[in-house]
């Protein structure tokens, strides 16, 4: 009997944790490293507000550029005092948080110029970022956990190959592949990279861009997310601003506005993985707001 009662205990114990505990990938994604004064990246997973970290941005690469990483005022990759971040990304997996390197950004030199160029930049990332070797990697010793594009400019060409090219490193070590994708559906640069379902993880930006994000009221964005929720991607993510200020052009919904009129109509889609905001520098209490509602 005492047996049977230790077995009911241990199972409403692992009922009650796996209660409480957000279903696979359901949180919160953060972009950082564009603000010096936005504090370390162990400090931003030391929050514990976030699943993702986003490391923005690889701003320069492809058609032949020397790749450039542009972490603002945080260090100087090209005098290699980045390195010491190794630290911070391991402590944040350690927490069981996913870091990933941003490619791109929304005032980067980036493209490519062939399926070639492609998986030159591919091998450079896993090299210098990944599961690879080199001698200059600019974060030091510790191996992202993956990927994302946020490919804002260009002619749409060629990131399919790019994914594929990341995609294939997967056999020696798993790559997460994230794109974050404007919010008007298809997104003009990342519409056939998306189409490669290679994508882990899409988080869509309802913000700068008033035909879907949220204006008043949430018809535009809602429509616009059946529509993303239809892609091949095991998680769709609801991208906002952190703040009204982090997005001039607008999307910014109150925390309590998202809680009670947008969260629950989107929630129910299996598809379903969380919240996306830029950025940690605007990041002042809003995560914490919602993190118990997403």
């Amino acid at each position: 009997m005492a047996c049977q009662a230790k077995a009911i205990t241990l199972l409403l114990s692992i009922l009650a944790v796996s209660l409480c505990k957000p279903s696979d990938g359901a949180g919160i994604a953060i972009y950082w490293g564009q603000n010096g004064n936005e504090g370390s990246l162990a400090d931003t997973c030391n929050t514990g507000n976030y699943q993702f970290v986003n490391v923005a941005f690889l701003s320069s690469f492809g058609n032949g550029q020397s790749p450039v990483l542009n972490l603002a005022g945080h260090c100087d990759p090209s005098a290699g005092t980045c390195t010491g971040i190794s630290n911070d990304i391991r402590s944040c997996q350690n927490q069981g948080i996913k870091v990933l390197l941003s490619i791109g950004g929304g005032a980067g030199s980036y493209s490519l110029s062939s399926a070639d160029d492609a998986g030159q930049v591919a091998n450079y990332i896993w090299n210098n970022f990944l599961g690879g070797q080199s001698s200059s990697r600019p974060l030091g010793d510790a191996i992202l956990d993956g990927v994302d594009f946020d490919i804002e400019s260009g002619s749409g060409q060629f990131w399919d190959d790019l994914a594929r090219a990341l995609n294939g490193f997967s056999q020696q070590r798993k790559v997460y592949l994230a794109a974050a994708p404007q919010c008007i559906f298809p997104d003009a640069n990342l519409d056939t990279a998306i189409k490669t379902g290679l994508f882990d993880y899409v988080w869509v930006q309802f913000y700068n861009n008033p035909p879907c994000q949220y204006v008043n009221d949430a018809t535009g964005l809602l429509s616009a997310w059946n529509q993303w929720t239809t892609v091949q991607s095991n998680q769709i993510f609801l991208g906002l601003p952190a703040a009204p200020e982090a997005a001039p052009s607008g999307g910014f919904i109150p925390a309590d506005v998202l809680i009670s009129q947008v969260l629950p109509s989107i929630k129910g889609s299996p598809k379903y993985g969380g919240v996306m905001l830029w950025s940690k520098q605007y990041d002042n209490g809003y995560s914490a707001a919602i993190k118990g509602s997403v």
